[in-house]
């Protein structure tokens, strides 16, 4: 049982001098306690009450927390390094830029529990449903952690900046719904663009990688010393469909109408719609360019021109996610004359 003299000092606040390095509060009742800024290095916490404890700032370096109740807890910008959480339970729990590192996460409940710029390194997640957890896309990775297939399952679709954080090669991310008999929502997609449109494809493409949409543009994605051409045309072959970004910029641009013939090459070969174009400005409907012109005349084109006005681009994006969604019925596919017909 908890030393009482122990929970006493800490309810009323743990002065400079006294450091309860190593100390026995096992089970001890300091749930809504204002511990914030203590100094509880290697504190025995087993299966303590600390429900909406105020733990700001704590340093728990080491602490045993196993099987602690935290939930609702404020540990934000607690130091947790090599602390065991092991089936705490952590639910509604702030770890707000926390440090995490070589922190033990097993088998806990992590019900709401916000990870808002948390510090990862190393940190251990097992047997844990992250799926519920919140701000995990703001996580400050400063090294790969460990994360084993019952959280993977668990925890379904998880942010792609989390799961690269962590470590996992891309390789492993794009296999996980099939590993685990989950549903893969979006096609992965290759992203054609005039490099003069470098700041709209930046963006574009961090948007489409935090809404779970794989995507490969060349100049984050092209290996050094990799063939350009060739790696951009495995890139288009190996991805399910290619956001093509038209602009005055890129209808000029010889590498841009190379990556439409590709695209219209794998459509023939797939029997299926690959090139979804979108436009930054009117010149594809001006040009005389042949390629520009088919595509004008066969499929619907994405309006992005306010693309800088934030509601009209977030508009345009959703639309884009929509048509990047995966129909889970297996309909017939319409010819591509009938798809573009319908959507003029």
């Amino acid at each position: 049982m908890a030393n009482e003299e122990h929970v006493r000092r800490l309810k009323q606040g743990v002065g400079a001098s006294w450091n309860p390095n190593q100390v026995d509060l096992v089970g001890a009742d300091l749930s809504d306690a204002d511990l914030s800024g203590a100094d509880l290095r290697g504190a025995y916490l087993r299966g303590a009450d600390l429900r909406r404890a105020d733990l700001q700032g704590a340093a728990l370096i080491n602490a045993n927390l196993i099987g602690a109740n935290l939930s609702e807890a404020n540990l934000s910008g607690a130091d947790l390094l090599e602390a065991d959480l092991s089936t705490a339970d952590l639910s509604g729990a702030k770890l707000n830029g926390t440090f995490l590192v070589e922190t033990i996460l097993t088998a806990m409940k992590l019900y709401g529990t916000t990870f808002d710029r948390a510090v990862l390194f190393a940190t251990y997640f097992a047997d844990v449903d992250l799926s519920s957890a919140i701000g995990l896309e703001t996580a400050d990775h400063r090294g790969a952690c460990t994360i084993d297939h019952r959280t993977l399952r668990k925890s379904g679709q998880l942010p792609l900046s989390f799961l690269r954080g962590v470590g996992l090669p891309d390789k492993y991310i794009d296999y996980i719904p099939s590993l685990f008999d989950q549903a893969i929502q979006f096609y992965s997609c290759f992203i054609s663009y005039s490099t003069r449109d470098q700041e709209f494809a930046n963006r574009l493409h961090a948007d489409l990688q935090n809404k779970g949409i794989r995507c490969w543009f060349a100049p984050h994605d092209l290996s050094i010393g990799a063939k350009t051409w060739d790696a951009i045309d495995e890139a288009i072959r190996l991805r399910d469909k290619v956001l093509l970004v038209l602009s005055e910029h890129s209808i000029a641009s010889e590498w841009v109408e190379d990556e439409v013939s590709n695209g219209f090459a794998e459509e023939c070969k797939r029997n299926t719609l690959v090139l979804f174009p979108i436009r930054l400005d009117n010149t594809v409907m001006d040009t005389t360019e042949a390629w520009a012109l088919k595509l004008r005349d066969q499929r619907n084109i994405g309006d992005f021109r306010q693309w800088k006005d934030h509601d009209a681009y977030k508009r345009s994006l959703e639309r884009i996610v929509r048509d990047l969604t995966m129909q889970q019925a297996a309909t017939p596919k319409p010819r591509l004359e009938e798809r573009a017909a319908s959507e003029r």
